[in-house]
């Protein structure tokens, strides 16, 4: 999956964190409750409901209230884009030997929702280049390990 710009001009760093986490539950449990959501990101049920609201009526949730929601296809390719990238970034921070995986957490979760289309293809290509010539990455932690 490529990524794009198309759908990060409509939707806020927040509501991209909500649509991620309500696809994992979806995934996981076959359903997204709001108390799901906010035991997930142990923030209040009040504010997942105002925002599960305010992106129903930007059409990426379908929601009833005490029943559910599901993700429209517009949620769940937010969703879908926003995985992706966090999967990607991951991957990197691993091929460029970043170990800690508190830190790589941290890092990509700051990275994810920030990250430009055009940086983003660069890191996917550089990380898929790693992954075919791993001697290229032996060679950078050698001199890492040397610069110390």
């Amino acid at each position: 999956m490529a990524a794009t710009g198309t759908s990060r001009s409509r939707t806020s760093v927040a509501a991209e964190d909500y649509l991620e986490k309500i696809e994992q539950l979806i995934a996981r449990k076959g359903y997204a409750r709001v108390v799901d959501i906010a035991a997930e990101l142990k923030i209040s049920q009040a504010s997942v409901t105002a925002m599960v609201q305010k992106l129903d009526a930007e059409g990426f949730v379908k929601y009833e209230k005490y029943r559910g929601m599901v993700l429209t296809s517009s949620g769940l390719e937010v969703a879908r884009r926003i995985a992706h990238r966090h999967a990607l970034l991951t991957e990197f921070l691993h091929a460029i030997g970043v170990t800690d995986e508190k830190v790589i957490y941290d890092d990509v979760e700051g990275m994810e929702h920030h990250i430009s289309p055009e940086t983003f293809r660069a890191i996917e290509a550089l990380t898929r280049y790693l992954e075919r010539n791993p001697s290229v990455v032996a060679k950078a932690a050698a001199a890492a390990r040397t610069e110390k």
